[in-house]
């Protein structure tokens, strides 16, 4: 299991950990671990946002600071298969072909006007969040990566080859579904505990995102990818950060 562990937060983060080799059984479970890294994010913008509280910094570095933990820890790799997607998805081609232009390591004007909107929206959405979400906010990091997770053990491949691929290849299916599973559920009970009507829209957002994860990855590319999966993380994650920022303007409102 400690292997595991390692392989899924050196594959997925940029958090220093012990050299391991990537066997067939050290890659069974690795993929039980990857929400766990959003843990980690989502520890990290909690402690940040209380951090420039308590030292008064401005909203301005605050939001900064919110925006680039994520791609810090992660070193960027689910940004990477998002600006993929969009590149691939914007060039309305046939399903091959966009197959091909999510292997192309060029970036396209798509992927740079893509990642330009993603981080004004993520920006944009830290700056007007209020104390009341960010729990639950930050626990879409973690429910993010589990519904990534299930979907690696449960979705069609669209490619034989690749990242996503060999991780399905090498995990065991059913008990890696089961624990994901299990941390959906366990992580959506704590949002709506921490906060009902905040943590509830969350998890109906992430489950939203997730439906239509599998609708365009099956209907555009055949099934599932590497770079689909980081497309889904951003955009779930992304989703919740703004539809909790709406919701409270809403209900300010009536």
């Amino acid at each position: 299991m400690f292997a595991s562990f390692v392989i899924a937060f050196a594959m997925y983060s940029r958090i220093p950990m012990p050299r391991l080799e990537w066997t067939e059984k050290n890659m069974r479970y690795a993929i039980c671990f990857f929400p766990w890294i959003g843990a980690v994010i989502g520890l990290l913008e909690v402690g940040f946002w209380h951090l420039c509280g308590s030292l008064q910094l401005g909203s301005w570095f605050r939001t900064v600071g919110l925006t680039v933990i994520p791609v810090a820890v992660t070193g960027g790799i689910h940004l990477d298969g998002f600006l993929d997607t969009v590149d691939a998805r914007s060039s309305h081609a046939e399903r091959e072909r966009k197959l091909e232009i999510l292997k192309d390591s060029h970036t396209g004007a798509f992927a740079i006007l893509g990642g330009i909107v993603y981080f004004l929206l993520t920006s944009g959405g830290w700056s007007e969040l209020r104390g009341e979400q960010l729990g639950a906010v930050a626990a879409g990091f973690f429910l993010s990566r589990s519904y990534s997770g299930l979907a690696v053990v449960s979705f069609r491949q669209a490619r034989k080859k690749g990242m996503m691929a060999s991780f399905a290849e090498q995990a065991q299916k059913r008990q890696v579904r089961w624990v994901m599973l299990a941390s959906i559920l366990a992580c959506s009970a704590f949002m709506v505990v921490l906060s009902p009507l905040y943590g509830g829209l969350a998890t109906v957002t992430a489950l939203a995102v997730f439906g239509y994860y599998r609708y365009f990855s099956y209907r555009e590319f055949g099934g599932a990818t590497g770079d689909l999966a980081g497309y889904f993380v951003q955009i779930c994650e992304l989703s919740i950060l703004l539809v909790l920022v709406l919701a409270e303007r809403v209900v300010n409102c009536l």
